[in-house]
This record gives C-alpha cells, sequence and structure tokens, in this order.
C-alpha cells in the first residue's frame, strides 16, 4: 500500500504523561510531536542507534516517559524491541535476553542491582552490546562498577531528566563518561544552575536548582496553571523547566544533581544531600540497597533527623545490632558529623514505586 501523507502539526498535544508522583500529587505533562521526536533525535547523536540493527532490552514501564521514550527510539529505529510485561520477573527478563541478545540494555538502577544479583544474567555473552543505559534514579558508584564487571567496560552511559522534558536532559556519554555525574546537555539543550530564592545563576562549582530549556520543554501541565506558572518561566525570551532538583556544573560543562531539593535535609543549617550519603552507604558490601529521608526535629524547628532505611543483600546473616555497630564506625569515618544518620532501620525490602525507583514519599510515611 502507498504511505499516506498526512499533515501533522508538531506544536500540538501529542502525548499526555502523567509525572510519578514520588514528592506529591501525579501531574500530566501536555507533550508536544516536537518535543518527543526532537527528544529522540538530540540524545540519538550520543547512542547512536543503527537502523534495523539494534536489539532493545529494556524493563522501563511503558506507561512511564522513559519507557516510552526507548520505544520511540526502537520504532523510529525499525529495532528489535523485547516488551517485559513485568520487570520484577527478573527470571523471564533474563530468559529474554538469552533468547534474543542485546545491543542495547535500559533500566532503573534498582533493576541492574537485581540484575547483577542474577547468576544467569551474570553469565549471559554480553560481546554484542554496545551500551547500558541508566536513568530515573541515582546510582551509586560501586554498584556501576558491579554492572561494568558483568557487562564490560566502556558501555555505561547514564541519562538524567524528567517526564517534563519528553524526558532526557543531560546525557553521560559511555566514551566520555565522568563518575559521580550526569553528562552535558544534549543538542540544542541548554542548562543552567540558579540560585533557588533568587533565580540567579551561580558560579561554576556551586550548588543551586537545575533550570533547562530546550526543544524538548513541555506546553505546561493539563489544567494547573498555578503548578505550570510555578514550574515554566521565561528567561531571556525561552521557557525554562525549573527541574526542583539541585545540581552543580564544573568546568567542563558536566552536571552533578546532589539531590531533589525535596529531598535535601536542613541539619544544624547545614544542607545534607541524601544521594551523598546513600551512595557512601552503598560501598558497604552487605547494602542491597539504601534510602535517606528526613524527620522532622520537635527539638530544633526547622531542622531534621537523618533517617536511613536499608535492605540488606541476600548473603547477609550478621545481626542488626552488629550492623548498626559498624555502619555508624563508617559513617562517622566517611563523613561529616552532621550527616551521620541518627536513627537506622532495616526492611526486608525498601519500597519501589511502579517504575523502580526508591519510594520514599512511603518511607516518609512509615517514619
Amino acid at each position: 500500500a502507498e504511505p499516506v501523507n498526512t499533515l501533522v502539526d508538531m506544536d500540538a498535544v501529542l502525548y499526555l504523561q502523567y509525572t510519578g508522583g514520588t514528592t506529591g500529587l501525579p501531574k500530566g505533562a501536555r507533550l508536544t510531536s516536537r518535543n518527543l521526536f526532537m527528544n529522540n533525535l538530540q540524545a540519538n547523536v550520543f547512542y547512536g542507534y543503527r537502523t534495523g540493527e539494534e536489539t532493545v532490552a529494556s524493563a522501563f514501564p511503558l506507561f512511564h516517559i522513559g519507557g516510552a521514550a526507548v520505544v520511540f527510539n526502537a520504532l523510529r529505529t525499525a529495532s528489535t524491541f523485547l516488551l517485559i510485561p513485568d520487570p520484577r520477573d527478573i527470571d523471564h527478563f533474563v530468559a529474554e535476553m538469552t533468547a534474543r541478545t542485546p545491543t542495547v540494555l535500559a533500566a532503573v538502577p534498582a533493576l541492574y542491582q537485581m540484575l547483577c544479583a542474577n547468576e544467569t544474567f551474570r553469565n549471559l555473552d554480553f560481546s554484542g552490546l554496545r551500551m547500558a543505559i541508566s536513568g530515573a534514579a541515582p546510582f551509586a558508584k560501586e554498584e556501576v562498577q558491579r554492572l561494568e564487571s558483568v557487562i564490560g567496560k566502556d558501555k555505561f552511559c547514564e541519562v538524567y531528566g524528567m517526564t517534563e522534558t519528553s524526558p532526557v536532559i543531560t546525557l553521560n556519554p559511555a566514551s566520555h563518561f565522568k563518575e559521580g555525574h550526569v553528562g552535558i546537555p544534549l543538542p540544542g539543550t541548554e542548562v543552567r544552575i540558579v540560585d533557588v530564592d533568587t533565580g540567579k545563576e551561580m558560579p561554576l562549582g556551586e550548588p543551586g536548582e537545575i533550570i533547562a530549556a530546550g526543544p524538548q520543554v513541555m506546553q505546561g501541565y493539563l489544567a494547573l496553571p498555578e503548578a505550570t506558572e510555578k514550574a515554566l518561566q521565561e528567561i531571556d525570551g525561552k521557557r525554562w523547566m525549573h527541574t526542583g532538583d539541585i545540581g552543580v556544573m564544573d568546568e567542563d560543562g558536566f552536571v552533578r544533581v546532589c539531590d531533589r531539593s525535596k529531598d535535601m535535609l536542613i541539619v544544624g543549617g547545614y544542607k545534607v544531600f541524601s544521594v551523598e550519603v546513600e551512595g557512601k552507604v552503598q560501598s558497604l558490601p552487605w547494602v542491597g540497597m539504601c534510602a535517606v529521608v528526613g524527620r522532622p526535629d520537635s527539638n530544633r524547628p526547622g531542622n531534621e533527623i537523618v533517617q536511613l532505611y536499608v535492605e540488606r543483600s541476600a548473603a547477609c546473616d550478621t545481626s542488626d545490632t552488629e550492623l548498626k555497630a559498624e555502619l555508624d564506625r563508617f559513617c562517622r569515618e566517611n563523613m561529616s558529623p552532621y550527616k551521620v544518620p541518627k536513627e537506622v532501620f532495616f526492611l526486608d525490602a525498601i519500597p519501589l514505586t511502579s517504575v523502580g525507583k526508591i519510594d520514599k514519599k512511603a518511607l516518609r510515611q512509615t517514619a
């Protein structure tokens, strides 16, 4: 049949994608054809999908913007795409990869951790894998190294973005990977680090809110004019998305995410970035997964108690008392006193959202 030429308004809303609701109620991001298609092209400058040649293994749910972006790129480049109905069914996911060797692998950090704990996954032949993409949550250095010990070096890349930016803002490419960072802005994307209160641009190396402008930025939220006005602000004639994330940009233009502004704790007037504490605790061999949240300090208004939730590795059989003592010694030796967790809880399983992110909202409710 002859193809039908249909004129498409690239700036009309094509896709209503709801945010994950990890820091509040979900909001419907109004994304246009231009937003989605351009972001695919922007990211593919780094990915370099080979038309008709890739096999993509992704366990991102398709109702999540990350999953949608991966499948859009697969469709655009005529790639084979492995549909994974339940990302928590690791055995099924690994069986699919065994049957169809992936050239591209995409997952959230928590899923990569579960995959690396699977013996069959560790024994797969990854010689044909070109890249392993991670996003949606921070990935601890030690966990990246563990993944690379399985899939090989110089294949891992990390993306940073959000639903409202279709989703990718920055990408840390495998060829120029900078540890502890989420990469450089995609082509056609501008990123600034600004003071949370004044909006003034911060000097290089100084933390502030990450804001971004580019063709991937949404039109706004559905039926939420106040939220739209707060998130999208016009600066120098461009529409900038205020991410709510605290980050730093270095002299090479690489961005490092310190924390979600809502996950940042204030202890004794000092800022505590939960990501930093989690990254250090995660290096302990018996820690399977961990999360830091804050509890209001009733004795010091405006301050918080640092709480740490830990899921032990399957092989750990040490008592909670011994682990707490070891953890306390480790933290005091490796971080400033005000960052040391004051309350530690061991859980059989850290709660995850439907897309595999650590559900800090659920942990705060537990506290």
